[in-house]
């Protein structure tokens, strides 16, 4: 029998990461460290997660014919991930400035490059088949995520959509999102509908009324991520009532938060096409980002499936929301 595979379409960024005592504020000039180059990208990462895991996983998307792209290309491809689909183009590979602050937070400016060539017709490449996962995030041109999703759904390919950076989706995206994910600030837009920057979008309310109102926007389920709290997860039982289910994260000193929620989503993928129930994938996905925080980098952080077991395990951190 065909394994099904986790089919990630979007960025691949070479991230230059700063340490910095804060971050500067309007007109302020802060000393860091030394620029530390390492790979990247929301698509790249996530693809990279489940590969370590051992996942069935294949990457769409473009880098440059660069340095900094045959790094990410050998990065991706060391992970076991099928980099057939990887295209390099005329473009400089996709930048991420990365400034870490001493409590292990990050703040990032993305300049997109060669991801912005990752087009339609490299989606029209793909063979898809039942029981794959398709991932996406937003770091790609949008009408490429929403042919990606169009294409998948004709072919009963689950969707996973992560609404990063964050933007607001059109219907069909949302509709087709089985789970939508998305953090704190990725959702306050979304349930606010305003284009404005996400600081100045209104902080949502207790989680639990997040994932509800996330649920009305279309997606088939949806989950949150609180960070050091956990995720919640909203999905409707077959009478159409919301069930809410809270896992609770697990608790570790985080160095570098860089990439973290990448990790959760592309292990959250894989779990889902192993035929795992989303409330289990989303436990394996909390303890893949615990991981990921306790080391510096992005696809350097990830463990693989004998580092993951080797985690203490404890008791149950799943209940209800």
């Amino acid at each position: 029998m065909r394994t099904a595979r986790v089919v990630v379409v979007g960025s691949a960024n070479a991230d230059v990461v700063v340490d910095v005592d804060h971050r500067p504020a309007d007109g302020e000039t802060v000393l860091g460290s030394d620029a530390v180059v390492s790979p990247g990208g929301k698509g790249a990462n996530q693809a990279v997660a489940a590969g370590r895991l051992g996942g069935h996983v294949a990457f769409v998307g473009c880098v440059g014919d660069d340095a900094h792209g045959r790094m990410l290309r050998t990065s991706i491809s060391e992970a076991g991930v099928d980099v057939s689909a990887l295209r390099t183009v005329q473009a400089p590979t996709g930048t991420a400035i990365i400034l870490i602050t001493p409590d292990g937070e990050n703040s990032i400016v993305v300049a997109p490059g060669a991801n912005r060539l990752v087009d339609e017709t490299m989606i029209d490449q793909v063979t898809w088949a039942a029981g794959d996962v398709l991932v996406v995030q937003l770091e790609i041109p949008l009408p490429t995520v929403e042919h990606a999703v169009r294409r998948a759904r004709r072919a009963d390919v689950r969707v996973v959509v992560n609404a990063a950076p964050a933007a607001l989706l059109p219907a069909p995206v949302l509709e087709a999102a089985d789970p939508l994910v998305v953090n704190e600030s990725e959702a306050a837009l979304l349930v606010s509908g305003s284009t404005a920057p996400s600081t100045q979008v209104p902080v949502p309310g207790p989680a639990s009324d997040t994932v509800r109102r996330l649920l009305e926007l279309g997606p088939r389920s949806v989950v949150l991520t609180l960070g050091a709290q956990g995720a919640v997860l909203g999905r409707r039982d077959p009478a159409g009532a919301v069930v809410l289910t809270h896992v609770e994260a697990r608790e570790v000193t985080a160095i570098d938060t860089t990439g973290a929620g990448d990790a959760f989503v592309g292990a959250l993928a894989l779990g889902l096409a192993e035929d795992a129930p989303l409330d289990g994938a989303v436990v394996r996905a909390t303890d893949v980002a615990a991981c990921a925080v306790g080391r510096r980098g992005a696809q350097d952080s990830y463990p693989t499936s004998d580092e993951l077991s080797a985690m203490t395990r404890s008791a149950p951190r799943v209940r209800d929301a």
